[in-house]
C-alpha cells in the first residue's frame, strides 16, 4: 500500500489532517516515543493526546502488517503459476487480514481432504464440467461413466459422482465472496445461543437460557459466556437461519437450467453444513473474542490511568496496615518521603483479637513518629481492622484512615525488586511498606507491579497476554511522563519508565546517582552509560532537578526550549531569576497582556509549544495529580447492615465496567452503580461519566446483606 493511500485512511479513519498523520508517521519511524511526540512536537501533529497517538500507531502498525500479509499472499500464488489481474485486484482491495485470509485461502496447502483424495483419483474435471452447469441434456450418469477407473479406486457412477461432489463442495466452502456475503449476514441476523450444561448454581446463572443478536452483543457478556463455556457450564453456539444461509450460498454457485444444477445445489448444502458454517461459526466468535478483548483491554488501560494518577497524600507520615487473620496484621511507618521508620505485627482480628495490646503499639507509634494517616489494604480481614483502627483513632486527633486497593502488593513482596530494596524485611513487612506507600505517592508505588496484577478489569486472565501488556504499559509510560520524575529521588523502576530510558540505563542513573551525589543539572544526566543523544532528547523534558540552579531544569519545558523560554520572559520584562524567586504572581497577571502570538512570534516556536512553557512559568515544579480532588480520608466506619434504601453516601469509584461502576462507601462491600443510574442521559458507555478515583454521591437503591449486594444510584443523588 502506497503511504499516501494508508496516510489517507487513518486521516478519515481518525478524523485528521493528512498532514498532521504524515508527521506522526515520521517521527514514530524516526525513533521519537509518543510521550515525547504528544508533548514536545505539538506542531507536527494538531496537539493530539497520548492516547489518540497510541491509537494511531496501533492502526499503522495493522495496515503495516497487512501490507506484508499482502505481499507474502501474492508472491505464494505467483509461484504457484495462478496469479491473474482478478485476483492482483482483490488482494489489493481487501481492507482486512479476514478479507485477506479468505482470498488466499483456495490457494493454501491443505491436509488431506475428501476433496483432495478425489482429486487424487483423477475426479477434478469431471467436478469443473459439472460445476459449469453448460450441459443441459442427457444424464450426470453419462457424464461420469468416463472417469469409472478402479485402479485408481474409483469403482462406479456414484462413487465417481460423490468425488466429485466433494471437491465442489470445498471449492465453494473456499469462495472468498460466498464467505463474506454468508459473514455479513452473520453479523446481521444471527445469534449467540447459550444453555447449561450442568444442573447447578453458577456465577453463569444468567447465561444458562440465552440468546442474543451478534451485533447487539456486549463485550462483557461475550468474555462471560466464553469463561463460562471453558469451565464446562455452558454449551454454545451461533444460529443463523439455515434458509437464508442456503439461498445465500446458492446464489453465488448455482445456475438454473442444467442437468446438474440440481447436482451442484446438493453439493452447495453439503458445504454449507459440513464446511462453511462450522469454519465461519469458529471465525465468527474469534471475531467477537477479539473485539470484546479489546474492549476489555481499553476499559482496563481506562481505568487504570486515574488510578496512577491518583492525588498523592504528600509529607505525610503514613502508616501501613496488611490486614490478616491467623499470621496477624503486619504494619510499617514511614516518613513523608516513603522512609521505613519501624515494622511490627499486632494481632486485633480472629483468631487472637489481641485489641487491647495492638491499640497499646500502634498508639505509642502513631504518637512517637507523628503519623497522619492510616493506610489499610482491602484484602483478607480488612473490615475487621477498618473497624478496630476507626475505633482507635476516635481518641487520636488529626489521624485518619483510608482503604487502599492491596492489589499486587503480594505480587511485589515477592519480586526480585521488593528483595532488592528491602532483603532484611519479611515478605509480608514488605508489603505493609508498600500499602504505606501507595497512599502517599500511588504513581511511584504501582509502577514496580507488573500492570495485569492491579486490578482494576475485567477477565483480565482471559485476554491475549502480548495486547494487554503493550497497552497496560503504554498508560504507565504516559502517566510517568505526565506527572515528571524527580532525577534524585526516582527509583529505577520509576525512571525506566520515563520516554527513552531503558531498565539498563535507568539502573545507571541510579548507580551514577549514587557514586557521584545528586544531579544538579538535566544535562548532567548525559554522562550516564547508555544515554546518548537521542536517548536525552527523548527523556530531558520529563525529569526534573529541583537542585539545579536553572529554574526550567524543574519544569516540563524542553532543553531545546530554554531560549524560547527566556524570550517569553524577556517579552514581558522578567528573567528566570524572577521566577526561581517566586514572582510567578506578578508574571501571571504580565503575560496576560501578552498575546500568546506574539509571544510565538518572538520566541520562535509554535503556540502549541509557547502555552506549555506559559504553564510551567507561573506553576515551576508543578504536579498535575495536584490539581485533581485529593482522596477521600475517613474517620469513622459503617457496617452494611446500617443501610437503608434512601440514603445518601460519598464513596470512591474503584472500578468501571461495561455496564455500570464499582464504588467503595465505606461499608466494606463495594456497591454497584447500573448504567442505567448514572445519569439523566444516554451514554454508551459508564467511563464517559466516571472515572476510577472519582469522589461521588450516591444514593442507596436496595441491600442484600445475604448476597452482599448493594445497588447504588448516582443520578437520585444529584437531584437530591
Amino acid at each position: 500500500m502506497e503511504i499516501e493511500k494508508m496516510i489517507g485512511i487513518l486521516a478519515k479513519e481518525f478524523s485528521q489532517k493528512p498532514e498532521h498523520i504524515k508527521n506522526i508517521i515520521s517521527l514514530i519511524d524516526e525513533g521519537n516515543t509518543i510521550p515525547f511526540i504528544a508533548r514536545y512536537r505539538k506542531e507536527l501533529h494538531g496537539t493530539m493526546d497520548d492516547q489518540l497517538i497510541r491509537e494511531i500507531a496501533d492502526r499503522l502498525q495493522y495496515l503495516r502488517n497487512l501490507d506484508k500479509r499482502r505481499e507474502e499472499i501474492t508472491s505464494s500464488i505467483e509461484a504457484q503459476g495462478k496469479l491473474t489481474d482478478e485476483l492482483i485486484s482483490a488482494i489489493q482491495n481487501a481492507a482486512t487480514l479476514s478479507e485477506l485470509e479468505d482470498i488466499y485461502r483456495p490457494y493454501k496447502q491443505k491436509r488431506r481432504t475428501r476433496a483432495t483424495i478425489a482429486r487424487e483419483k483423477g475426479l477434478e474435471p469431471l467436478a469443473e464440467l459439472l460445476f459449469a452447469q453448460n450441459i443441459k441434456n442427457g444424464s450426470l450418469a453419462e457424464l461420469a461413466e468416463p472417469y469409472i477407473d478402479t485402479e485408481k479406486g474409483v469403482a462406479s457412477v456414484e462413487e465417481a459422482l460423490a468425488g466429485a461432489s466433494d471437491i465442489i463442495a470445498e471449492n465453494i466452502s473456499d469462495n472468498a465472496e460466498i464467505r463474506k456475503s454468508l459473514k455479513e449476514l452473520i453479523n446481521a441476523r444471527a445469534y449467540l445461543v447459550s444453555s447449561a450444561t450442568k444442573n447447578e448454581d453458577s456465577v453463569y446463572r444468567l447465561y444458562y437460557d440465552f440468546k442474543e443478536l451478534v451485533s447487539r452483543l456486549q463485550s462483557h457478556r461475550i468474555l462471560a459466556i466464553n469463561r463460562g463455556e471453558k469451565e464446562n457450564f455452558l454449551k454454545v453456539s451461533l444460529v443463523l437461519d439455515e434458509v437464508s444461509a442456503l439461498d445465500t450460498v446458492k446464489r453465488h454457485a448455482v445456475r438454473q437450467g442444467s442437468i446438474s444444477s440440481d447436482f451442484v445445489a446438493a453439493a452447495a448444502e453439503d458445504a454449507y453444513g459440513r464446511l462453511i458454517f462450522p469454519s465461519i461459526e469458529r471465525e465468527t466468535r474469534n471475531d467477537l473474542t477479539d473485539a470484546a478483548s479489546e474492549q476489555a483491554i481499553k476499559m482496563f488501560g481506562l481505568n487504570l490511568k486515574p488510578l496512577l494518577m491518583q492525588p498523592p497524600v504528600k509529607n505525610k507520615v503514613t502508616l501501613g496496615f496488611d490486614p490478616a487473620y491467623r499470621t496477624g496484621c503486619k504494619i510499617a511507618v514511614v516518613d513523608g518521603t516513603g522512609k521505613v521508620l519501624e515494622t511490627g505485627v499486632v494481632y486485633p482480628t480472629p483468631p487472637h483479637n489481641k485489641t487491647e495490646e495492638a491499640t497499646k503499639t500502634l498508639t505509642r507509634m502513631i504518637k512517637q513518629y507523628g503519623v497522619e494517616a492510616i493506610s489499610i489494604g482491602n484484602g483478607t480481614a480488612s473490615k475487621e481492622s477498618e473497624i478496630f483502627v476507626a475505633g482507635l483513632i476516635k481518641e487520636l486527633p488529626n489521624v485518619a484512615y483510608m482503604m487502599v486497593n492491596e492489589a499486587g502488593a503480594s505480587v511485589y513482596s515477592a519480586s526480585k525488586l521488593g528483595a532488592q530494596e528491602f532483603p532484611d524485611f519479611d515478605v509480608s513487612l514488605r508489603s505493609a511498606v508498600s500499602i504505606a506507600r501507595r497512599l502517599q505517592d500511588p504513581l511511584a508505588e504501582l509502577v514496580k507491579i507488573d500492570p495485569k496484577s492491579i486490578g482494576v478489569g475485567q477477565y483480565q486472565h482471559d485476554m491475549p497476554e502480548a495486547r494487554l501488556d503493550e497497552t497496560l504499559n503504554g498508560v504507565v509510560e504516559d502517566c510517568v511522563n505526565a506527572v515528571g520524575v524527580d532525577l534524585n529521588t526516582a527509583s529505577a523502576s520509576l525512571l525506566a519508565r520515563v520516554s527513552g530510558l531503558s531498565a539498563a540505563s535507568a539502573k545507571n542513573i541510579v548507580t551514577f546517582r549514587e557514586e557521584n551525589g545528586v544531579f544538579t543539572a538535566r544535562k548532567t544526566v548525559q554522562k550516564v552509560p547508555k544515554i546518548g543523544p537521542k536517548a536525552f532528547e527523548q527523556c530531558a523534558g520529563f525529569l526534573r532537578v529541583s537542585e539545579s540552579k536553572n529554574i526550567l531544569d524543574n519544569t516540563g519545558v524542553h532543553p531545546e526550549s530554554y531560549a524560547a523560554a527566556e524570550k517569553v520572559l524577556e517579552l514581558c520584562g522578567y528573567t528566570l531569576k524572577d521566577v526561581a524567586a517566586g514572582k510567578v504572581q506578578e508574571l501571571r497577571e504580565r503575560l496576560k497582556t501578552v498575546t500568546v502570538q506574539k509571544a510565538a512570534e518572538y520566541s520562535g516556536v509554535g503556540i502549541p509549544t509557547v502555552n506549555d512553557i506559559v504553564n510551567e512559568l507561573v506553576k515551576p515544579g508543578r504536579d498535575p495529580r495536584d490539581e485533581l480532588p485529593p482522596p477521600m480520608l475517613r474517620s469513622d466506619v459503617m457496617d452494611m447492615k446500617d443501610l437503608k434504601p434512601g440514603m445518601t453516601m460519598r464513596g470512591t469509584v474503584r472500578n468501571v465496567i461495561d455496564f455500570g461502576v464499582f464504588v467503595d462507601i465505606g461499608v466494606h462491600q463495594d456497591g454497584l452503580v447500573h448504567i442505567s443510574e448514572l445519569c439523566d442521559r444516554y451514554i454508551k458507555h459508564p467511563s464517559e461519566v466516571v472515572k476510577v478515583g472519582d469522589v461521588v454521591d450516591a444514593v442507596v437503591l436496595s441491600v442484600d446483606v445475604e448476597k452482599k449486594r448493594i445497588s447504588l444510584s448516582l443520578k437520585r443523588a444529584k437531584k437530591q
